[in-house]
This record gives C-alpha cells, sequence and structure tokens, in this order.
C-alpha cells in the first residue's frame, strides 16, 4: 500500500474516499493519518470486544439473550465534523437509527466508540481522537490499551470526557454504555477468559 501524496493543502473527505477502500487512513485535522497495521494481538481484542458486546446488544430490544437496542460495528467508515474515522468498534443505539446504515461513510455519529490501543497509535487515541470524539459529541468512548493492560470508560460531559472506570487486566466490570454485561478485562484485551 502506498502513502498518498504529501502536499501543503488540506485533505478533504473527497480525498479520503477517493483512496481504495482498503487503504487504512483516517482524515484528522486535514491530514491523511495511516492506521497502525493490525496485529494477531489487536485483530483478537477487537474480535472479542465485538462478540462480547455484539452478543447482548446487538439485537432488537427487548427478548431474549440480552438487552439489545444497539447496531454494532468493527471498523466502519465514519464521518464526524468533516473529519474521516474508522474505529475498531462502533455503536448505535437503534432508537436513534432505526436501520442499518448502508452507506460510506456513515454520517450519524455513533453512540459510542471504542479504540484498541498500540504504542504506534497512543497519542492519536488518547489524545486527538479523545478531543476530537467528545467535540462531536460521541456519549461514550472507551480506551482498551494493550501496552498498560487496561480499559479506561469516558462518558461525555459538556467540558469534556469524565473517566467512568480504569480497569486492570484482572478485573471484571459493569461499563457503560453496556453495564448489563460482566465483563472480563482479560477478555476484551484478547485474552482467554479465567
Amino acid at each position: 500500500m502506498s502513502t498518498p501524496a504529501r502536499s501543503d493543502a488540506p485533505k478533504t473527505i473527497a480525498d479520503w474516499l477517493a483512496l481504495p477502500d482498503d487503504a487504512r487512513f483516517e482524515l484528522v485535522d486535514g491530514e491523511l493519518v495511516e492506521k497502525a497495521a493490525p496485529t494477531f494481538e489487536h485483530g483478537t481484542a477487537q474480535t472479542l470486544t465485538a462478540g462480547a458486546i455484539a452478543g447482548a446488544y446487538h439485537r432488537r430490544a427487548g427478548g431474549t439473550g440480552g438487552p439489545g437496542g444497539w447496531w454494532i460495528a468493527t471498523e466502519v467508515d465514519i464521518v464526524l465534523d468533516g473529519r474521516g474515522y474508522r474505529p475498531d468498534l462502533a455503536g448505535w443505539r437503534r432508537d436513534r437509527m432505526a436501520t442499518p446504515p448502508r452507506e460510506r461513510p456513515v454520517a450519524v455519529r455513533p453512540d459510542f466508540i471504542c479504540e484498541i490501543v498500540s504504542d504506534s497509535n497512543r497519542a492519536m487515541d488518547t489524545v486527538t481522537k479523545l478531543r476530537r470524539y467528545h467535540q462531536a459529541g460521541v456519549p461514550h468512548y472507551w480506551i482498551l490499551d494493550q501496552v498498560d493492560r487496561t480499559l479506561t470508560v469516558h462518558r461525555h460531559a459538556p467540558d469534556g470526557y469524565l473517566v467512568l472506570l480504569r480497569a486492570a487486566e484482572g478485573e471484571t466490570v459493569r461499563a457503560e454504555p453496556f453495564e448489563a454485561l460482566e465483563l472480563e478485562v482479560r477478555v476484551l484485551l484478547g485474552g482467554d477468559p479465567a
């Protein structure tokens, strides 16, 4: 995969969407930023986190098997405030978005985003995206940090995200907005259940 040609002109959503479908770039503050190539550990964490949440929530509300009421997806292109993102995991409440989006990029703000942090994307996920997701009004932002082995759960507040929970690898938690589930942080980070 080649890196897009650099120029001094800020990049646009059109520039971002003109990249090949398999390009791993996001458009942040007028710059095309390459996402880190996923490692096995990252892919496992993404799969297990999505599975843990989607099993109970990616369904109509009510019924057996969990509370439902959400659309949960991985690696979906999203536009927020003129910037283009491809978060590791995103979710939309079905009472806000009755049918799953068909367009690329999705223009409806997610109600939940989760990023899985590695050393190569640490500042982007923990500083830049944290600020931009807050600015765009994303209600819940999770950061799964594979280096320090933690889950940090943020809830939107007017002046910035509130840290609701910071849990270590060995803990079992109930984390907004999916507090109906007990989640093992070890599993969310890609490990085997206790």
